[in-house]
């Protein structure tokens, strides 16, 4: 399998190379159409000067073309009936048309760059051959000559090309060089991420990853690091509610096996035989209902499929609630204040909120002394409706509050175990509202009561 380091090196090489051919195109055609006349129409004007000088000085002809020829050009004069001459480098084809020397001859110019074809990988101006020259007729006193002519590129640039090849292959090294070293700075922090999902894979939820960095490697070492730590806190979530669960079952389980027991034994008395059956009936009782709200959480897990939403009355709702406690209400002479509009409508699932104000109203009730009250008011606001329910009894001391939500957390484990609760109610109510993209929180302070408040958005 090819690494990224080795791709990055691929696609490093096939870039230049691209671009290389793309640029190379781009300025050939550039060439072509923009300074290819500019350049024909430039020789003509230098050949026409040339062509003054000659007619003027005939004598001097031989030594002012062989010094041009020693400037950078390339020149070649004849008369049309095989007298050839040639002055600088000679030219690399000879494939000059005999029309364009007619041409020149009955007084013509010849145009041989500007008619130079185009051709992709070509460019006109390197082209050293006879027939990309520009011609210009010659007139020594009775006999005409053509004179053709273009700029010898190599004596004219050619420290130059070497220069600027030599330019442009170091950059072009130097700069595979750099790519490479400095995609190990961004292949490095990769490698060391893959690393760490192994690590994760195998259960090493450790990790320690450099986040220094600012730029999107260092946001997603960042986020990598979080998930890790959020991947621990839920292994941990997880071997923990395992652990309650075990718990919770096993000490009905043992009550009920140890009374059974008890119960087998012929010689017990009835009365004694009715309080263990009683115990264990209750222990049945608290295994069901723990079972219940086990299957509840799990079907909750499940996110929003689980909701079956419509719109409701939040003050019907709660009024019923209210019904199904009512005498437990009246057993504790608890006052219930309810301050709900009768306009606030709801949309949620109604079956699953129902379980949020019973669960909530229930541990008000449960929790607080005989004589106290209970106050359920609702605030209906442009995007959303706050449910609260407060009471008066005994509070919540400071350092239970943060776990109040945590699945099988009891404030008072003995009582509440006693009581047959099982310390999963707080964590349905909030996993329920939660669903319903809302939030809960709690208020208490020991000796002034307890405040649950539940946010829930217009959906």
């Amino acid at each position: 399998m090819k690494s990224l380091y080795f791709r990055v090196f691929l696609i490093t090489i096939a870039v230049i190379l691209v671009s290389s051919l793309l640029g190379f195109l781009a300025s050939n055609i550039y060439y072509h159409v923009k300074l290819k006349p500019y350049n024909d129409e430039k020789l003509v004007g230098i050949a026409e000067r040339m062509k003054t000088f000659i007619e003027s000085e005939p004598h001097a002809m031989e030594p002012y073309l062989e010094n041009a020829a020693s400037l950078g050009y390339g020149i070649f004069v004849t008369d049309g009936h095989g007298e050839k001459h040639y002055y600088g480098q000679p030219f690399r084809q000879q494939d000059l048309d005999e029309q364009a020397v007619a041409l020149v001859l009955e007084g013509g110019v010849y145009h041989g760059v500007a008619q130079f074809p185009n051709k992709p990988f070509i460019s006109g101006f390197f082209e050293n051959r006879l027939s990309n020259t520009v011609g210009v007729p010659v007139q020594l006193s009775d006999k005409r000559y053509a004179l053709f002519m273009r700029p010898d590129v190599l004596l004219q640039f050619g420290e130059l090309r070497v220069f600027f090849a030599l330019i442009g292959l170091l950059t072009v090294i130097i700069s595979i060089l750099l790519f490479l070293i400095s995609t190990r700075y961004l292949v490095k922090p990769i490698t060391r991420l893959s690393d760490a999902t192994k690590r994760i894979a195998q259960g090493n939820y450790s990790l320690h990853l450099p986040t220094r960095r600012r730029d999107e490697i260092g946001q997603l070492a960042e986020h990598f690091t979080t998930m890790s730590r959020e991947l621990e806190r839920v292994d941990q979530a997880r071997q923990q509610f395992v652990s309650n669960v075990s718990h919770e079952i096993q000490s009905p389980l043992t009550s009920i096996q140890g009374f059974a027991n008890v119960l087998a034994q012929r010689e017990l008395p009835m009365e004694e035989r009715e309080k263990y059956a009683a115990i264990i009936e209750a222990e049945s009782r608290h295994l069901s209902k723990l079972g219940k709200q086990l299957l509840t959480l799990s079907s909750l897990d499940q996110g929003a499929e689980a909701l079956n939403p419509k719109a409701f009355s939040l003050r019907s709702q709660i009024r019923q609630a209210v019904q199904m406690l009512q005498w437990q209400l009246e057993e504790k002479e608890l006052l219930l204040k309810l301050s709900v509009p009768e306009s606030i409508m709801i949309h949620g699932d109604e079956v699953l909120l129902m379980q949020v104000w019973m669960n909530l109203l229930g541990n008000a009730v449960h929790h607080i002394p005989p004589g106290r009250s209970i106050e359920i008011r609702a605030e209906q606001q442009p995007s959303q409706t706050i449910i609260v329910i407060e009471d008066s009894g005994e509070g919540i001391d400071p350092e239970h509050l943060p776990f109040l939500f945590d699945r099988f957390y009891r404030v008072d484990r003995a009582r509440e175990r006693a009581s047959g609760r099982t310390g999963l109610g707080l964590a349905i109510v909030k996993k329920i509202v939660q669903l319903h993209k809302g939030e809960i929180a709690v208020n208490s302070k020991a000796g002034e009561g307890t405040r649950f408040t539940v946010t829930l958005p217009h959906l």
